[in-house]
């Protein structure tokens, strides 16, 4: 009975310590699975964050490729009417520019015209007479005759010498029916002392560019429509009224010669209307 007892003791003993080993065994390897479970489930979570964040960026992604998309749709329609635009400012500049060439065209003729008026007077009154000018500016012609050879000492009528003088002027004038002839009468600053009649150089200036237009129409066959009569009295000077060598410089007549006005607009139109036959 007693060997039976020892003998159950050591059984029991043995089972027991046998359950303890597989019980650590169990326990190390339960650890290992919870740390390896927990490993996971980090990189899980990780990998869960990585994907958010991809996501995230594929829908920024695609949200940016359609905007672009719209924006190359509107760049496409902004082309098409910029170059529509580009298309129809070149067309308006080549309006333009044939109109200036078509001006220029037809103010050179012009310019010819002057300088075959210039070069005729030249010709016919002498350049080399000091008390006769004649100049261009701005494409009109000016011929600028000394009142010691058209008038005596304030008066207004036209000498017999100025009627030679005016006889070729009126040559010219006359083999240009296209033009017309201001008549400017320019007087010195002293004061006129007239007869009751004038009053003043307004009145002298006037009254003698009247007298040479009478001359001009009534004795040397100018047309009278061609004809202005203009009085400056003493107030566009050439000189400083400050001498009487300077002050008779500043009595003078001036026959400014020019194109009708829409004589002129008849050359431009004219031209235009050519141009556009080409």
């Amino acid at each position: 009975m007693k060997k039976i007892v020892i003998a159950l003791s050591l059984l029991t003993v043995m089972t027991s310590c046998v359950s303890k080993k597989k019980y650590a065994d169990l326990e190390a390897k339960n650890k290992e699975t919870q740390d390896l479970l927990n490993t996971c489930t980090v990189k899980l979570n990780s990998c869960l964050e990585e994907k958010a964040g991809l996501k995230a960026s594929v829908d920024g992604l695609k949200e940016h490729n359609q905007t672009l998309i719209s924006q190359s749709k509107d760049m496409t329609v902004l082309t098409t009417k910029g170059a529509e635009n580009i298309e129809k400012a070149l067309e308006s500049i080549k309006e333009k520019d044939l109109k200036i060439s078509r001006m220029q065209d037809a103010l050179t003729k012009k310019d010819s015209v002057t300088l075959a008026v210039v070069t005729s007077l030249k010709s016919a009154v002498g350049i080399s007479d000091p008390d006769i000018e004649i100049n261009v500016e701005k494409g009109v012609v000016f011929i600028s005759i000394a009142d010691k050879l058209l008038f005596k000492s304030g008066s207004y009528e036209v000498t017999d010498k100025a009627k030679g003088v005016l006889a070729k002027v009126a040559k010219v004038v006359n083999d240009k029916p296209d033009f017309e002839c201001m008549v400017e009468g320019h007087t010195d600053n002293v004061p006129y002392v007239g007869n009751g009649v004038l009053l003043d150089n307004w009145d002298l200036s006037v009254k003698r560019s009247t007298s040479i237009i009478r001359v001009l129409t009534g004795q040397l066959g100018v047309k009278p429509e061609q004809l202005i009569a203009a009085g400056r009295s003493s107030y566009v000077p050439l000189v400083a009224n400050d001498s009487a060598e300077n002050k008779a410089r500043n009595r003078r007549t001036r026959i400014v010669v020019l194109p009708k006005i829409d004589q002129f607009y008849e050359m431009v139109e004219k031209e235009m209307k050519k141009q556009q036959k080409q």
